[in-house]
Order: structure tokens, then C-alpha cells, then sequence
């Protein structure tokens, strides 16, 4: 039984029974352990910050550090794995049992404080390395090192240097370094939220959420991949990854888009732009909304409904595209037997989309996102039971607790390492001067700023997951787009959606790779496909920069006229691309849309006058809706030649 249990934990590990059972055993213990802190702190809030994120962490990191030395065929290195991992659990108890003489003293480190910081980095740049990658170390190491040897640099990005036990000091003993913010959202939000998401998906949400977008759009052309687009957006909002919504959703959608007659990269590549798009999608945006709560001070509230219309914008050219790819190509229709009613299906299984609603409503009732996710988490365990299909077992739920902590652990990885950044920035200055670099560069002119911001953004971006890309941009670049004058919001806005493009752009887009990977088609071809589809997500943080309604910043008549536009432009654009509405569209109709899109997204403010904006996108409606007339017309006329 418990041979069988730790197969379920530690899936493709060759260790030996004994060894297998007794590191899954800790890892379950520790997952556990970690669960119930956060969500103790989160209903009662009875920790104090620094004692929370430190024992946070150290639960965590142990538990990484475990996970990584069971994928350790050699015997020597899982030792040193397993010796970090005990390192690892040391730093939150110490923190907790000399809290009172550490807030006595001001923080001022002692010796072993400074041995207990390095073991702590150590431990931090380990976790980097093997569930980030060489960035982020270089990163941590470059900033430590900067930090105690920057009297060396000559001019203004020099400075006196700080000791080892000053950076302890601030770094370890405050909430300034490892134990900053980022690793306070993560203990009170990521691993919560993730949690929640982990026992919907258990108790068959996944399966719901298909079920319904095949029953609303299994009847129309096109209909797989209008499942996979809605699906896909829905589940991926709440797993927080884009890859895991592609190898979870995709394994249903993808051989199901192959089937009526999608082409392999292309169903590859709707199932990887729409996983991209729940991570965009309110209300969780793969946990960094929360993040950006704290980052810029903003409600969580007023974050998800700025949010909302930029996501839509997205979601709606992907269903754009989709349709239209159907209809070029006369693509068949998904067998009529396969499709479920949708009466059926929300009789069946629609009570399991209670705690979601429950989540909104109290969320707008007032309850804080932490508190409305513990109940929320409760009401998931007090409704699985009602049908043996979405019952979910103690074995089951510690098993998620598992895969919850082992999906998060980039997130955690990404977070101390920003906590080592914030500080050292902070305590050198430095982060001033990185602003500065970029408004140099860029000089006067705001797109200049905005493409330079997009090429940093894109480039630190790669690779990463979406809390850890967010993380890492709004520290060293979205101050220089808040500097130049930018809402603070659309600032960090922008920084975020290019932040996760990496995930559907060669080289890295990992999204689209797993999505080739299921399909059997070429990955850089399947990256292109996507990007092709999910344009809005290379557009549109130019839109809501230069038009901050979009994000609900302005009058309501002002919201209303540039949310019109943008779906028009975006209609204009997607058709554009699929070069089809109907009938092949020739090259000068293709470039009038194309013309007539961006009219329609003319931003107040962006021409001469208000007036000169309004006109701009009445002249776009009127283009579109002449090549959308002459292109229905012209169809209709050879369909009526062609019968007569």
C-alpha cells in the first residue's frame, strides 16, 4: 500500500522501495505541513510576516530540495541534495525561536546569523538553478556580488560596498531581502490559490470545463478548436501555467482538432495560445494578480477588472481565428453523437462550478482573496462527495498537497531570488539607476521607452512562469514606464503581457513546444501559428498604453467608444490575418483592414483632437463593414450563379 502510495508521489524515480517510501513520506509530511500554515495564516493571520515567509519558505524549500534528489540516479549527489533539504528546514524554526532578541537587538546579525544567510542563499541559488535555469543564479550572484564589491566600479553605479553581516542584516533578519514581499505573496496567495486549483482540477473540474465549451461550440465549424479556446482559457486561468493547461487540455483537444480536419501545428497551436490566455484571464491570472496587488498598491479588485477587458480582447481573436481557419479550409464538423448537451452536463456536473462563483462572490462581497479561497477550498471538499466521479479520498488529497507544492516550486525559486534582488537594489540605489538607463535610451519619445521596455520584458521573460517573469520585470524594468508618467497600472500592464510571451515565441516558447510534442508537429512552425493567433497579445499592450480606458481609466463614454473599437480592430485584424471571411480575400482588402484596424484602436489624445480619434475609428467601422458587405455580397452572388 505504501509502495503503491509513494509511486503516486514520486512518479519515474529509480530509487529503491525503502528510500522511495520513507523521502515521499517527508515530502507528504512537509506538503502538508506547508498547506496548513498557509492556510491557518490566511483565515486567522496570526503570524507576523517575517516568521511566516521564513517558515514558508523553509517548508518549501525542503520539500524542492527532496523532490529534486529522487530524479538523482547517483547515490553521492542525492546525499547533498538531501543535506540541503535538512538545511533548508533550519532557517524558519531559528527565525521563530530568537524572533524576540533579533527584534531587540535592530536586526544586527550575530555569527551564526551570518552562517545560517549564506547556507539560506545557497539553498535559494540551488532551488534557481534546477527549476529556473542559469538566470536567475547569475542574477542573485551578480547582485551579491555587486552589493559587496560595487566600491570597485568607478562613476555613478559605484558605492562603498557592504559587508556580509549588513547584507544578513538586511537580507536575512528583515523583511527587505529573502522574506521581502514576493515571498510574502507567495505564502499568502500562490501556493493557496494553487491549492484550490489543484482540488477543482481532482474533483473533475477539467473534465466540466470541456464538456461545456464542447457542448456550446461542438455544433459549429470549427467546433474542437472553439472547445480548445474556451476550455483551455478557463482551466489554465485557475492552474496558473500555460504548459500544464497544454498537456492537460491538449491531450483531449488537440487529437480532437486533428480529426476534423485542423492541420497538426495549427491545432498545436490554438491549444497553446489559449492556455497562454488564461493566464491573463481574471480572476487569478496565474497568481499574479496578486502580485501586482502588492507591487503597485492597487486593490486586487481594481487589478481583475482592468484586467478583464484586455483578456476578452484576447479570447475573442483567438475564437476569431479559429472560426475563420474552419471555414477557409471547409473543415468538418465534430460528430454530432460526441457533443453533449449542455442541460446534461451542467445537471451532471455544473455544482462543481460552485466554488468558482462562490470565489467571485465573496471576493465582491468584501472577504479578502486569501480568506475567500480558504472557504472556497472548503466548500471544494464539502461538494466532491456528493457523486462517486468527483469524490476526492485523504490519499487524494495529500497527493495534491504534492503535486501543488512540486507545481509552485519555480514560483518559490523565482521569489527568494527576487528577494535578493529587491534588497540589494534597494539598499544600493541601483534600481533608480537601471530606470534611468532605460528613459536615456529612450530619450524623449514614449514608444521608444515602450519597444525598449518590450525587448527587456520579452528577453528576462523567457522561459519563466508567469509569476516569476511579472516578478522579475516589475522590479527592474516597470519603474522606468512609471517614471516617464504611465499609470502605474498600465505600466505594469505592459510589463506583464510581455513577460509571457516567451511562451508562445521561438526560442523558448515552451507552451507551444508542448503543444507540438501532442500534435507531431514541427515546434518553431506550431510557435509561429501561435503568435499568428494570438497577435492581441503583441498588440495590446500598446492599445491600453495609449489607451488606458481599456483598463476601465477614464469616463464611461470614453471606455465604451474604445472598447467597441478594439473588438472592432481586433475583427478587422484577425480577418486580416486569415486573409478569409467567407471567400479569399485579395491583398488590397487584407491591407484596408488592416488600415481600418488600427483606425479603430486611435486612442484619444493620440491625434490632433478628440474629434480626429472619433473620426478615425467611424472610418474604420465603415471600411470594415464595406469589405465585410462586398465579400458576403460577392460570396452570395457566385453561390446563387453557381445554383442557377
Amino acid at each position: 500500500m505504501l509502495d503503491s502510495f509513494s509511486l503516486r508521489l514520486l512518479p519515474n524515480t529509480q530509487l529503491q522501495p525503502f528510500e522511495r517510501i520513507i523521502v515521499a513520506l517527508l515530502i507528504a509530511a512537509v506538503a502538508l505541513a506547508a498547506s496548513a500554515l498557509v492556510i491557518h495564516a490566511a483565515y486567522f493571520s496570526s503570524l507576523t510576516a517575517l516568521l511566516l515567509r521564513s517558515m514558508f519558505f523553509s517548508l518549501l524549500a525542503g520539500a524542492g530540495l527532496l523532490m529534486l534528489a529522487v530524479k538523482r540516479k547517483n547515490v553521492f549527489i542525492r546525499l547533498i541534495f538531501y543535506a540541503l533539504a535538512i538545511v533548508a528546514l533550519i532557517p524558519g524554526p531559528y527565525l521563530q525561536q530568537n524572533y524576540i532578541s533579533i527584534i531587540r537587538m535592530g536586526a544586527i546579525a550575530r555569527e551564526t546569523d551570518i552562517y545560517l544567510f549564506v547556507a539560506t542563499v545557497v539553498v535559494a541559488l540551488v532551488l534557481a538553478r534546477f527549476y529556473l535555469g542559469w538566470t536567475m543564479v547569475g542574477l542573485a550572484v551578480i547582485a551579491l556580488g555587486y552589493a559587496m564589491f560595487g566600491y570597485l566600479l568607478p562613476g555613478e553605479y559605484g558605492h562603498a560596498g557592504y559587508s556580509l553581516d549588513r547584507l544578513t542584516s538586511n537580507l536575512f533578519l528583515r523583511t527587505e531581502g529573502l522574506f521581502s514581499m514576493p515571498m510574502g505573496v507567495a505564502a499568502e496567495y500562490i501556493l493557496l490559490f494553487s491549492l484550490l486549483g489543484g482540488l477543482l482540477l481532482k474533483s473533475g473540474l477539467g473534465k466540466v470545463f470541456v464538456d461545456i465549451a464542447h457542448a456550446l461550440t461542438g455544433s459549429v465549424q470549427g467546433g474542437p478548436g472553439l472547445t480548445a479556446v474556451v476550455s483551455s482559457t478557463m482551466f489554465s486561468s485557475i492552474n496558473g501555467s500555460a504548459v500544464a493547461g497544454v498537456v492537460t487540455t491538449g491531450t483531449f483537444t488537440i487529437p480532437l482538432m486533428k480529426r476534423t480536419g485542423y492541420r497538426p501545428k495549427v491545432a498545436a497551436a490554438i491549444e497553446a495560445a489559449a492556455s497562454s490566455a488564461g493566464q491573463i484571464m481574471p480572476p487569478v491570472m496565474g497568481a499574479a494578480a496578486f502580485l501586482m496587488a502588492e507591487m503597485t498598491q492597487i486593490p486586487y479588485s481594481t487589478i481583475a477588472a482592468a484586467a478583464a477587458i484586455p483578456a476578452l480582447l484576447y479570447v475573442f481573436a483567438l475564437l476569431v481565428a479559429v472560426r475563420l481557419e474552419a471555414g477557409k479550409f471547409n473543415l468538418e464538423r465534430a460528430n454530432p453523437e460526441d457533443i453533449p448537451s449542455i442541460w446534461t452536463v451542467l445537471l451532471k456536473q455544473g455544482y462543481m462550478l460552485l466554488p468558482l462563483i462562490a470565489l467571485v462572490g465573496f471576493l465582491v462581497y468584501g472577504f479578502t482573496p486569501a480568506k475567500a479561497a480558504v472557504l472556497c477550498i472548503l466548500a471544494t471538499l464539502l461538494l466532491s462527495p456528493w457523486r462517486k466521479e468527483t469524490r476526492i479520498s485523504i490519499a487524494e488529497i495529500i497527493e495534491v498537497c504534492v503535486v501543488t507544492v512540486r507545481n509552485v516550486m519555480p514560483i518559490i525559486a523565482a521569489v527568494a531570488v527576487a528577494g535578493i534582488l529587491i534588497g540589494v537594489l534597494t539598499l544600493t540605489g541601483l534600481a533608480l539607476q537601471i530606470s534611468s538607463m532605460i528613459l536615456s535610451w529612450g530619450g524623449d519619445s514614449l514608444l521608444a521607452v515602450l519597444i525598449l521596455t518590450m525587448i527587456a520584458s520579452f528577453i528576462l521573460g523567457m522561459g519563466m512562469p508567469t509569476s516569476a517573469a511579472y516578478l522579475l520585470l516589475a522590479i527592474l524594468v516597470a519603474p522606468a514606464l512609471v517614471k516617464f508618467g504611465l499609470p502605474i497600472l498600465a505600466g505594469h500592464m505592459f510589463i506583464f503581457y510581455y513577460g509571457l510571451l516567451s511562451a508562445i515565441t521561438p526560442p523558448v516558447a515552451i507552451a507551444a513546444y508542448a503543444g507540438a510534442s501532442i500534435a507531431g508537429s514541427e515546434p518553431n512552425e506550431t510557435a509561429i501559428e501561435a503568435i499568428r493567433l494570438g497577435f492581441v497579445s503583441v498588440v495590446a499592450p500598446f492599445m491600453f498604453v495609449y489607451a488606458p480606458e481599456l483598463l476601465l481609466i477614464g469616463s464611461p463614454l470614453e471606455i465604451i467608444i474604445a472598447v467597441i473599437g478594439a473588438f472592432a480592430a481586433v475583427f478587422a485584424l484577425g480577418t486580416s490575418f486569415a486573409g478569409w471571411i467567407g471567400r479569399p480575400l485579395s491583398v488590397i482588402e487584407r491591407l484596408v483592414l488592416i488600415v481600418a484596424g488600427f483606425a479603430l484602436i486611435a486612442p484619444f489624445g493620440a491625434v490632433q483632437t478628440d474629434l480626429a480619434s472619433l473620426g478615425a475609428k467611424l472610418v474604420g467601422a465603415a471600411l470594415v463593414s464595406f469589405i465585410i458587405w462586398k465579400a458576403v455580397y460577392n460570396n452570395d452572388t457566385r453561390l446563387s450563379s453557381v445554383s442557377s
